[in-house]
């Protein structure tokens, strides 16, 4: 079928072009994104810069045509000739300076084949191309000595030198070139031929040379027969991916490529090529995202460019599927379509898999510590036994229907503890349906913000009702958890999908700071006036002691927080009144005044039906007893303190209704993270850890 009806029909709507012969046709520039050409022979086709993307080419037969691959064969064996000829030439000159009775020249030609064995070791050892290396510096310093003993009659020999090296040189190159050319074209047949062709020529050229002396001609056609066997080594290990000739194999592969199918700079997103063969066929610069390799054939005889597909485990990976305890340390392996695929007990660890697709894939005992999966598609895969330390994912990370009973977050054990930091930690226990991808979903949808030396609530609850302004979403319930670092509080804040973390940060800070540095101004406005009020104390107490005069008098104090409405009914002021020489103090502070609140609330709540067990009531007044007489917190943030007791009281009047849960489980987190800037050794924070896993599991939580 040609192009143009293909185009034609494509346009139409048509989609099903299975089994067609489309041998030399041109799509470049086409848009044929999901059409099905399965089992088509697409050799020779030239689809450069096409849109492909979601398109079948289940086994199609890619590569070169009869008449290319023809071509390229009797290129090889005409290469193969010539070369034979100019090492046999090269070999000649060796010949005639081991046979001449001139001790010079002798000289130089053991010196030359000396040279010539230290450098066929050290291409079959190391490579072709510090072989060549080798080969270059002696020929330059053949060529230097020839040049300095030029018109001595001693330049003959050095110069006949460096013509049999570089004749040498070149013969090798260019034979396992032809070799490997042969090779990538038509496999063995083709290479068997170029290499007999090579060594007819060579034995041509050696019987019958005019005027060559009988031992030099035997030398020429050795020397031929070891350039031939050296150049045929190459060839033979370049083609099977030895690391050493990879140049020449890169080379014979882009020789048999030329007149294949091409897919140059093509998007081949997510096609499927299960079960093709694709020999000489160019797919560079294409987009392979997701693509399907299934099964595919002669893929190692593609052009691959700096793809997934040039690393030859990761593309046997992709062809059979099975990567069953096999490592893939650092592997880049972004885009591949890895679905379906066994990779149970291998190791992923700090592997590339962004927007690969690993849907159904079998990932149980799998090590993905440090994996990179921003992207990825893990629906339907199996990860139970995995190691997830210093996982990577984002929002866009799919997890749905993952199956996975368990999993570990450490890679190697505790060497302490022995622990591997399993999920869920009760090793009797498992992941639910659907437990998996929450847990993670937390992770992902949630901001972490470490507060320096402990959390102030008062700069905190500002910064978080300005973050709620702008995020109308965002509310305390959002608040996941609040953590003790040391000296620091760990804030785990859930937030909208999409939302920009960094702003989130920022906005925060900008507000927390202020308030910090508002709060600390007035600290030190209240030490100036407590000191003014010690001065008025000591001249009171002075006035006190006169026994001659009873002046009445009253001296007030009224300090008014920041923020304090002034209309308000409370009176938070501190008094001291002398009466006939008489003190009388009179101190109400936030906590004194909310503490009555509190017990009232509390009292107001059912007492525990066993008397075993203490119920909400009796656990909150323990905690109400032990926030009053802590010792380690001021003032104010006793007051708050006893704030979210008197909310967890209000919740426990209803504690299975829903609004009441939240309103629970956003008291207990407030005062987690009011203790958490507390001593560890402080009695309120014993007190809590044992009282706020009570109240949270009285309210179900």
């Amino acid at each position: 079928m040609k192009a143009s009806e293909v185009i034609r029909r494509y346009n139409s709507g048509e989609r099903d072009f299975r089994r067609v012969s489309l041998r030399g046709e041109s799509f470049k520039r086409q848009n044929l994104a999901g059409a099905d050409f399965s089992e088509a022979d697409i050799r020779g086709a030239n689809f450069t810069n096409a849109k492909l993307r979601g398109a079948k080419f289940c086994d199609v037969k890619a590569g070169l045509q009869r008449r290319w691959a023809t071509s390229l064969i009797i290129c090889c064996w005409l290469l193969s000739g010539l070369t034979a000829v100019l090492s046999t030439f090269a070999g000649s000159y060796l010949g005639f300076l081991l046979v001449n009775n001139y001790s010079r020249d002798l000289l130089a030609g053991v010196g030359t084949l000396a040279g010539l064995i230290v450098v066929l070791i050290i291409t079959i050892r190391h490579s072709l191309a510090a072989g060549l290396v080798i080969l270059a510096v002696m020929a330059t310093l053949a060529v230097a000595g020839a040049t300095t003993l030029a018109g001595k009659g001693t330049g003959a020999g050095a110069g006949a030198f460096a013509v049999a090296m570089v004749g040498a040189a070149v013969g090798v190159l260019a034979l396992a070139l032809a070799f490997s050319g042969a090779f990538a074209v038509a496999r063995a047949s083709a290479f068997l031929v170029s290499g007999a062709f090579a060594v007819t020529g060579a034995f041509a050229f050696a019987v019958f040379g005019r005027g060559a002396v009988t031992m030099a001609r035997h030398f020429a056609f050795a020397f031929a027969f070891v350039i031939a066997g050296l150049s045929a080594y190459i060839g033979m290990r370049a083609m099977a991916v030895d690391k050493k000739y990879t140049s020449i194999r890169e080379i014979a592969i882009a020789f048999a490529a030329t007149g294949g199918t091409s897919f140059y700079n093509a998007d081949l997103t997510e096609v499927d090529f299960t079960g093709a063969t694709l020999k000489s066929t160019n797919l560079r610069k294409a987009t392979l995202t997701r693509t399907k390799w299934y099964k595919s054939q002669k893929l190692d005889h593609a052009r691959v460019g700096n793809s997934i597909l040039s690393n030859a485990a990761i593309r046997d990976l992709l062809i059979s599927g099975y990567g069953y305890k096999k490592s893939y340390v650092k592997a880049h392996l972004r885009g591949a379509n890895l679905a379906g695929i066994n990779l149970s007990y291998a190791n992923l660890k700090c592997a590339d898999l962004s927007e690969a697709s690993l849907v159904r894939a079998n990932l149980e005992w799998a090590n993905l510590t440090e994996t990179n999966a921003i992207g990825t598609d893990f629906t339907g895969a199996s990860l139970t036994g995995a190691c997830l330390e210093a996982f990577n994912i984002d929002s866009k990370t799919k997890l749905e229907q993952v199956d996975c009973r368990f999993v570990y977050f450490l890679e190697d054990p505790n060497p302490e503890t022995g622990d591997r930091e399993r999920r869920p930690h009760d090793v009797n226990k498992v992941f639910e349906p659907g437990d998996f991808a929450k847990l993670y979903k937390k992770v992902v949808d949630t901001v972490q913000i470490l507060l320096r030396n402990g959390v102030n609530s008062e700069a905190f609850h500002a910064a978080f009702r300005q973050i709620m302004e702008y995020n109308p979403e965002i509310n305390f319930d959002s608040i996941q958890s609040i953590e003790k670092k040391e000296e620091d509080v760990l804030v785990t804040i859930q937030i909208p999908q999409g939302t920009d973390k960094g702003k989130f940060e920022q906005k925060f800070f900008e507000v927390y700071q202020a308030r910090l540095e508002a709060k600390q101004e007035a600290a030190l406005r209240e030490t100036e006036t407590r000191h003014s009020q010690d001065i008025k104390e000591i001249a009171l107490a002075a006035l006190t002691k006169n026994q001659y005069s009873n002046p009445i008098f009253n001296v007030t104090n009224t300090v008014t927080s920041e923020g304090k409405v002034m209309n308000e009914s409370s009176d938070n002021s501190s008094k001291i009144e002398t009466r006939d020489g008489n003190v009388i103090g009179n101190i109400l502070g936030d906590s004194s005044t909310i503490s009555g609140t509190v017990t009232n609330t509390i009292n107001e709540l059912p007492a525990s039906a066993e008397p075993d067990k203490p119920g909400i009531k009796e656990l909150l007044r323990q905690l109400q007893t032990a926030i009053a007489s802590e010792s380690n917190l001021d003032e104010e943030d006793k007051a708050e303190a006893l704030e979210q007791v008197k909310l967890l009281a209000e919740a426990g009047k209803n504690p299975s209704d829903g609004a009441m849960k939240k309103l629970a489980k956003r008291a207990t987190t407030m005062l987690k993270g009011l203790i958490a800037g507390l001593p560890a050794a402080a009695t309120l924070v014993e007190t809590c850890k044992e009282l706020l896993p009570a109240i949270a599991h009285l309210f179900n939580l």
